[in-house]
This record gives structure tokens, C-alpha cells and sequence, in this order.
């Protein structure tokens, strides 16, 4: 694991997922395992404050990012304000999710619910799973495409700063089990993203409207 002070309240360290399977934890695990992965986290925790003198007291900001090799993890310990009636952040807020009440989703990042409450109540809302897979060229979408029968899964196709982006809705139609097989069909050939469909129609170029897969299925055969 390698660490970088950054001041005096913020260290960033990363772990690649290789340090991760040595430390005796499962790749997947750490995503949908809540307990394992909070375990993992204050296991990395103990190990920057014995070598960094980083203290684990007070509150603790983190953010975390899924890279291919494995994850980079930014801490902030929040600060008192100088009359002492408030925590001050030294990063932007909206970059910083509280440790007591967002641990599961920093940690099970994969999993993002679009808030759009345009004809949507707020129980359809939340049944509505979207996810956003980033590929470095086509053909590895391609070869997705051929992996299974996408026909009933809703998807969109994007380019975007020269990768291309698969938009994946899944609805309340989907059990866990089915979104978890589909998940590990997609991530086989892509990576997760951050990037919102919103960045993604505002500033990205939209390749197939709908049903991607199946119209790239149908129109490039596998070399």
C-alpha cells in the first residue's frame, strides 16, 4: 500500500487489488460485502496511522476511487471552526461523503440511483438501478455484445473524450441475483464510471440511442 500526506488533516493512500487478495480479502467481496469492506478500510486505516502518525480521532470524510488496478482512498479529518460551533471541511462538500452514514455507498459505488423525478414517484425511483460501463474501444464492446441476448436490457450507447460509455438500466423487473449476473457479464469487458448520463448527453456524442448491444450484436459479427 502506498501513502501520500497530503496536510496536516488530509492523507491519500491507494492499495492495489493484488495487496487487497494478499490481505486475505475477496475482489468482489469488498462491493457488496459491507462488513468486509469496512473491515478492510480500518485495517488500511491502523496501518497509515502506525506509519503517517495520521490520528483517527473525530470525524472522518472519505472518498473513494475505483481504479483498474485497484483503489484510491482520500481521507479528511474534519475541523472545528474557530468559534468552535461547527466542522469545517477543507474540500469541496459535495466531493465528501460522511464516514458513519455513507460507508456502503462509497464502498458499493457500483450501484447508482438516478433521482429524477420527472414522472416518477418516489418508490419508482428507487426501484430504477442505473450504471454507467467506460471501454477503450469498440471492440470489446463488440465481443460483449456476442457474450449474451442484451434484447431485454435497456441500454445506450455514448462516446466521450475518446472512450465509449455503455448507459445500463436495470428496473424493479430485475431481481438482485439477475443485476449481480448481469453486472459481472458487463464488467468483464468494461470498467465502472462515475460519469452521469447527464455529462454524458450534455457533452458526450450518442452512438445508438437504444438497445446498443443487441444493434451491435446484429450488425458486427466477432472477427
Amino acid at each position: 500500500m502506498e501513502m501520500e500526506r497530503i496536510n496536516e488533516h488530509t492523507v491519500k493512500f491507494y492499495i492495489s487489488y493484488v495487496d487487497i487478495e494478499e490481505r486475505g480479502f475477496d475482489r468482489e467481496e469488498i462491493w457488496y460485502n459491507r462488513e468486509r469492506s469496512e473491515e478492510l478500510f480500518w485495517e488500511m486505516m491502523d496501518e497509515v496511522h502506525n506509519e503517517g502518525d495520521f490520528s483517527l480521532e473525530g470525524p472522518l470524510w472519505i472518498q473513494v476511487q475505483a481504479l483498474d488496478k485497484g483503489l484510491e482512498v482520500l481521507v479528511t479529518k474534519a475541523q472545528l471552526s474557530k468559534d468552535g460551533s461547527k466542522l469545517e471541511l477543507p474540500l469541496p462538500e459535495e466531493k465528501l461523503l460522511p464516514m458513519d452514514e455513507k460507508m456502503e455507498e462509497l464502498l458499493d459505488h457500483h450501484f447508482h440511483v438516478q433521482q429524477d423525478s420527472e414522472g416518477l414517484t418516489e418508490d419508482e425511483e428507487e426501484e430504477v438501478l442505473h450504471f454507467t460501463i467506460s471501454f477503450k474501444d469498440i471492440e470489446d464492446l463488440i465481443a460483449l455484445a456476442h457474450r449474451a441476448d442484451f434484447t431485454n436490457v435497456k441500454n445506450s450507447l455514448f462516446q466521450f473524450e475518446g472512450r465509449y460509455y455503455l448507459f445500463v438500466e436495470f428496473d424493479e423487473n430485475y431481481t438482485e441475483h439477475e443485476i449481480d449476473n448481469w453486472l459481472s457479464i458487463l464488467l468483464e469487458y468494461g470498467i465502472d464510471s462515475q460519469l452521469t448520463i447527464y455529462r454524458l448527453e450534455e457533452y458526450g456524442k450518442e452512438i445508438i440511442h437504444s438497445n446498443a448491444l443487441a444493434t451491435l450484436a446484429k450488425h458486427f459479427p466477432l472477427k
